[in-house]
């Protein structure tokens, strides 16, 4: 028997306590093709390659060969399957959405899924967000037969390193991706500091799908970032209750809790995260950064190198231990982690930061061997 969904949290919420958004916030237009991407579909190369290798491998190759549109993974922004297209990038997410539009168009098999690997965290002002990863996968299109079988599947996986295929997952409903997607635009709101504009995207997310943990983190931050922490320290406490081990939930409830003049609780709490988890993620970096600002680059670069075993993707970590390695000297040391930091950074910005870094140690490594 099929378990009834979650009614939403509607309790949790405090619409009086925020202006009206100042976009448009739903997800009515997630899957629509624009022009340019109806043209794409209809084009005489997108037809060529969908008959030489099949609906799904034709479909990957028409969007993501090198050759022809040169998409690529940018997580700065979560996008429409339209503007992912317009803008030739996106994340992980939006590349699911587009990927899923255009299967859609084709009356194409698709099955999403979220992916069990290491979630990414971010920062923002010691608050603390993360984001888990999906892919998606695609089946030629439905049989007069319904017999699925599903090793006519293509799983497309926009970040994974390993074959896709191979991957833990767990399937999601459409409902799910768009709840994610709301999630997401709330979570960048936020870090853009426009909380009200993130209070009614998360608001959405947690209407439609109230099963979305990572939605209750985001609105209690919402919360706190808006003065309400009793509010924010309730919305933490319910996502607890959902999943009582939660690293990202304690380590933003722990603080707020002693904020709120509940120091025992706070303790245990701190406490309690030491034991299971007593190297959290950013743990080693903190580390390293103290180091750093204190001079001791070599213990500095010991720390950020632990962080960069654990999380290799992570560009701030290579940079922080290019860093060091220049400070000890060590030029090609610190020349290969700038450019790992510029090869894996997801946003542009970041990149052009490291390039810049990274001419000038070249620069620099030049003139010391001229001398």
């Amino acid at each position: 028997m099929e378990r009834r969904p979650d009614p939403p949290p509607t309790a949790l919420f405090d619409d009086a306590a925020f202006p009206p958004p100042t976009q448009a916030v739903d997800a009515a237009d997630l899957f629509t093709l624009s022009p340019a991407m109806k043209a794409h579909l209809h084009s005489a190369a997108f037809k060529s390659k969908l008959q030489q290798r099949g609906a799904a491998q034709g479909l990957v190759m028409a969007l993501y060969d090198k050759s022809d549109l040169l998409l690529d993974y940018e997580a700065k922004a979560t996008l429409t399957a339209a503007q992912t297209y317009a803008a030739r990038a996106g994340n992980c997410l939006s590349l699911v959405i587009m990927t899923a539009a255009f299967a859609r168009e084709l009356n194409m098999r698709i099955r999403y899924q979220s992916v069990e690997s290491d979630e990414v965290w971010s920062r923002a002002d010691s608050l603390y967000l993360v984001s888990g990863h999906v892919n998606i996968s695609l089946a030629p299109p439905k049989p007069r037969i319904d017999l699925y079988d599903h090793s006519t599947e293509l799983v497309v996986d926009f970040m994974s390193s390993v074959d896709a295929a191979r991957l833990r997952t767990r399937e999601l409903q459409e409902s799910d991706i768009v709840a994610l997607y709301m999630n997401n635009r709330a979570a960048e709101e936020l870090v853009q500091g426009r909380t009200a504009n993130a209070y009614w995207w998360v608001r959405a997310a947690l209407t439609l799908r109230p099963s979305t943990l990572t939605a209750y983190n985001t609105l209690a931050v919402v919360y706190q970032r808006s003065g309400r922490p009793l509010l924010a320290e309730r919305v933490y406490r319910l996502a607890l209750e959902r999943e009582p081990d939660s690293l990202i939930v304690m380590q933003n409830l722990a603080p707020l809790l002693a904020a709120n003049g509940k120091t025992a609780e706070a303790e245990a709490m701190t406490q309690r995260l030491a034991r299971l988890y007593p190297a959290p993620p950013y743990h080693y970096f903190d580390q390293g950064v103290l180091a750093y600002r204190a001079g001791d680059f070599t213990r500095a670069r010991t720390l950020f190198a632990r962080e960069v075993a654990r999380a290799p993707y992570n560009d701030e970590f290579h940079f922080w231990l290019g860093l060091s390695n220049f400070q000890l000297g060590e030029l090609g040391a610190a020349e290969k982690q700038l450019a790992l930091a510029r090869e894996h950074s997801v946003h542009s910005e970041r990149r052009e930061r490291y390039a810049a870094k990274l001419s000038h140690l070249r620069g620099i490594a030049a003139g010391m061997r001229r001398n």
